[in-house]
């Protein structure tokens, strides 16, 4: 069936839950499923109970891991016409405090402890300080208001009408190059986002996701979310991320498909390898949210029983700008680009790549379409540097924010990093720039040791003189780090990089 063949989707999240068949597993969550029968219950007495505390319109913030419970609320806050606010669980009151605040959220959903921390304190400590904090929801565990005791509402609440053009979501950007801020999606924008994946990532009714992606990531979200209603498929979770785990999951449940960052495929294949599996069920996977070595795309579609794995391009913003090269034996393409634009209209402006599409972005919460982030056209100004490749294809090359200017030349960090990724002895590497009196800017190398031996800057300079590389773009020192800051996307942090290489040298 062509897309132009496929039927449409439902409007809303609402009308496919209604259409779904009810012994349909939506969502495996360890021992636990739900159906759609069982998830429109719960979905709907959580609205009620939502509908009784505040009005329609609403923010209702969630902070949990990859739960069941996340689901319930996330369906249960769409139906009663509220926006939901997913929160990383990984941020600590600084940041937390900010979004609730930010965002004016009515109700968080928090659990009592994961992974050794104190949620609800955190929770006490956060909402003690807020003008106007909102009702803290505990889940699995005591504390605040027990997230089971919002399934008795006092009385049965007509649920309203869902608009499609209506704020749905409301997540925050990571903070990687500033401020975080409020990016609000509407149904439109996510069922448009859901029927380019469908479209492109040979996605059927049945199908099973692996989920280890955090969902109150876009990703993440739509994976386990989204997918499952709109779709017909199945959202296996997993609240931690364990390769040999993974791999267990994935033959157990017959998983179909996977999405994540570098290390979440580096770690799957290295599991499949040891488990003695070629995953035969997987169809596809979807690597993106930090630098991809094209090796790494090339060894692991060469061992995959029959995988597609392909490597996409995307934001917050605008959710899989490219849907990557899901065709069956385009191997170089899938390894060496991003991959092509699906739905997005995609153009480059002096090297930076802009984007628009009905999958975008509807503004940020306060400002808009502020005119440092959408140029006159509309498109979105991503920050990120491109180029094409045999006229279809997009290749990131860098951020434009990340070049380090030096004697007046611009050197894109990303380039480099590709081709220093490669050496055995280099597990992980950021190139950063930093001040210097004399050339402006130097590049200073931050490197993970691979194979126990130590890089430094003649190997560096040997290394990208052998590719043929300008002498100008070379490291000129370079730091040895037993691991580098991420977000939980996998992307490198690379303020918080610039700013310990910084007070280092103020204490030297």
């Amino acid at each position: 069936m062509t897309p132009s063949q496929t039927p449409p989707l439902p409007e809303t999240l609402s009308d496919a839950l209604r259409d779904a068949a009810p012994e349909h597993v939506l969502i495996i969550d360890g021992d636990i499923q739900l159906d759609a029968a069982t998830l429109r219950e719960r979905a709907t007495t959580l609205a009620r109970t939502l509908l009784g505390r505040m009005p329609v319109g609403s923010v209702v913030s969630f902070m949990l891991p990859n739960w069941h419970e996340a689901a319930v609320v996330y369906l249960g806050a769409t139906l009663a016409g509220m926006a939901v606010n997913p929160i990383l669980p990984s941020l600590r009151d600084h940041e937390l405090s900010f979004i609730l605040d930010d965002v004016d959220s009515r109700i968080i959903f928090v659990p009592s402890e994961f992974r050794g921390h104190d949620y609800a304190g955190m929770l006490d400590r956060v909402v003690a300080d807020l003008p106007d904090p909102p009702e803290v929801v505990v889940v699995r565990g005591p504390g605040h208001t027990p997230y089971e005791s919002l399934f008795a509402p006092d009385a049965v609440v007509a649920l309203p009408a869902l608009d499609p053009a209506d704020v749905r979501m409301i997540m925050y950007t990571s903070g990687t190059t500033g401020r975080p801020k409020g990016v609000l999606h509407t149904h439109d924008s996510l069922h448009a986002l859901i029927r380019q994946l469908r479209d492109n990532w040979h996605i059927d009714p049945a199908d099973r996701f692996l989920v280890p992606s955090p969902i109150a990531h876009i990703g993440g979200s739509i994976y386990a979310f989204e997918c499952p209603l709109l779709l017909g498929t199945t959202a296996v979770l997993m609240e931690q991320w364990e390769p040999d785990a993974a791999v267990a999951l994935m033959t157990g449940q017959r998983c179909t498909h996977m999405a994540g960052a570098t290390p979440f495929l580096a770690g799957l294949l290295d599991a499949a390898q040891r488990a003695g599996t070629r995953l035969p069920d997987l169809k596809v996977f979807i690597c993106g949210g930090a630098s991809v070595p094209p090796s790494l795309i090339r060894t692991a579609t060469d061992y995959f029983d029959k995988a597609i794995v392909t490597r996409v391009y995307g934001s917050t913003e605008v959710p899989v700008t490219t849907v990557g090269s899901p065709q069956p034996g385009d191997t170089d393409h899938a390894a060496d680009t991003d991959g092509q634009p699906g739905i997005a209209d995609v153009r480059l402006v002096d090297g930076e790549i802009r984007a628009r599409g009905p999958q975008m972005l509807t503004g940020y919460l306060h400002e808009g379409k502020p005119a440092a982030a959408f140029d006159a056209d509309g498109y979105f100004c991503t920050g990120d540097l491109g180029a094409w490749v045999d006229e279809h294809y997009l290749v990131v090359t860098g951020r434009a924010k990340d070049l380090i200017i030096r004697n007046g030349e611009n050197i894109a960090p990303k380039e480099i990093e590709d081709l220093l990724i490669t050496e055995p002895n280099i597990a992980d590497i950021a190139i950063v720039g930093v001040p210097d009196a004399r050339t402006g800017e130097r590049a200073c190398a931050v490197i993970v040791p691979g194979d126990g031996t130590r890089a430094d800057v003649d190997q560096l300079r040997r290394v990208l003189a052998d590719h043929g590389v300008a002498k100008f773009k070379a490291p000129e020192e370079v730091a040895i780090w037993d691991a580098l800051p991420k977000n939980d996307a996998g992307k490198v942090l690379k303020h918080r990089i610039r700013a310990q290489l910084m007070e280092e040298r103020a204490c030297q």
